[in-house]
């Protein structure tokens, strides 16, 4: 699938998607209203019959439009007499029941000289009365004799009646959610298959070159005037041992890579003195590349715990690494120095450096700096990764500083304990 394919799909999707999502909204919406409307009129007309109910109690006339709604969820209802708490509140949930309006609500009576609130009570939506707490409701001059009712759950009984709007939305919410993870799971896959084409083609890269060398310096080995020439001899030698040594290096970080991915590295814990594992590491290396290696050992407590053969791989790979990034001659410092907290082991190279939208992400696997078409720096993308989960796997920390065109420092914190 190309990637202008997978970029019409999700624009395509996401279109789709927002309006889904701009119907529903439209349609719950529309909903809330109408049972908004509904519930104003069952609560008018069931005021209008408590108010009707009491004054034919008193033999009054009935009273035309006796309540006005002040607020989306407060009414007031006009008497023309004085009125009883007893009466009014056995009419309220007469007619709520009648009407199925089973939701909490408060009351109050006001008496018409002092303009002060007579009597209020809360019912809850079972119709049992609590008189515990002083009820408080907003004053009119609308009526001279007037009772005043408030629903103060009433958003959530107009939502409880929209059970099947809320269902549909959750439904489509799940729909969305599927397509977003599908999206997502399109774009790592497809990511995740160039990322192993290049890394198989890295891969072939890498071991074409020691097998070809190998190759070579084994039909130079075979000829017979070779035994004449001792010093030749052991310099093909020489580089049929460097070869195989890398080939040996490059397949034991695939498979240590493969082994972490599984969550099946199993190390080697014994007592370490970390400058003789850097000595070892650094007699190899400059054996291979020359001069332009410094040693800045400053350390006085250097007796670690940690396995001896992925310690030596995560030096190599550090040291090597930064030879790989740096232009000849190279300026490679190894450093070591005690904290309060333990040890800290860094390797600092004057290289090319990376720049700081990539930091982020050089530990990922297979992850490569992007260079454009220029390809100068051979590997897997697998060594920075392989280092940081050894020293996860030793529950050490590594953090980089870099300066795009001025170079970078690697450092490995060994806590005290370890």
């Amino acid at each position: 699938m190309t990637r202008n394919t997978i970029r019409l799909i999700i624009v395509l999707g996401s279109l789709a998607i927002a309006g889904i999502l701009a119907v529903q909204i439209y349609w719950v919406k529309r909903a809330y209203d109408i049972e908004s409307a509904k519930f104003r009129q069952t609560a008018i007309h069931a005021l209008s019959e408590v108010a009707n109910n009491i004054s034919r109690v008193y033999e009054l006339a009935d009273i035309e439009n006796p309540v006005e709604q002040l607020s989306s969820d407060y009414y007031v209802v006009n008497l023309r007499t004085p009125l009883d708490a007893e009466v009014l509140e056995h009419y309220l949930k007469l007619e709520f029941k009648e009407h199925d309006l089973n939701t909490d609500f408060e009351y109050g009576i006001y008496d018409c000289d002092t303009d002060e609130i007579r009597y209020g009570a809360r019912v809850t939506a079972n119709f049992v009365t609590n008189t515990e707490e002083p009820i408080v409701l907003p004053k009119t001059d609308k009526f001279l004799n007037y009772f005043a009712v408030k629903f103060p759950n009433s958003s959530e009984m107009l939502f409880k009646n929209l059970d099947f709007w809320i269902l549909s939305s959750l439904i489509t919410l799940l729909v969305m959610g599927f397509f977003v993870y599908a999206m997502v799971v399109i774009l790592r896959q497809k990511r995740l298959s160039e990322v192993q084409r290049d890394f198989v083609n890295n891969m072939t890269h890498e071991f074409q070159t020691p097998i070809s060398t190998i190759r070579v310096a084994t039909d130079v080995l075979t000829q017979p005037k070779i035994l004449d020439q001792p010093e030749r001899l052991k310099k093909y030698v020489q580089i049929i041992r460097q070869e195989n040594n890398r080939l040996k290096s490059q397949v034991e970080t695939v498979l240590t890579t493969a082994k972490v991915g599984r969550g099946k590295l199993q190390l080697d814990v014994q007592m370490q003195e970390l400058h003789s594992l850097i000595n070892e590491v650094l007699e190899g290396v400059k054996a291979e590349h020359g001069e332009g290696l410094k040693l800045k050992l400053n350390a006085d407590r250097t007796t670690i715990f940690a396995d001896r053969v992925h310690l030596l791989s995560v030096i190599r790979n550090l040291v090597e690494n930064a030879i790989k990034y740096s232009k000849k001659p190279f300026e490679i410092t190894v450093e070591t120095k005690n904290t309060q907290n333990g040890i800290i082991l860094s390797v600092s190279d004057k290289g090319i450096g990376i720049p700081k939208e990539y930091l982020n992400k050089i530990f990922n696997k297979f992850y490569r700096v992007p260079t454009g078409n220029v390809h100068n720096v051979k590997g897997f993308g697998l060594g920075l990764n392989y280092v940081q989960q050894i020293v996860k796997a030793h529950k050490w920390t590594i953090n980089v500083i870099s300066e795009y065109g001025e170079g970078s420092t690697f450092s490995i914190h060994i806590p005290q304990e370890n």
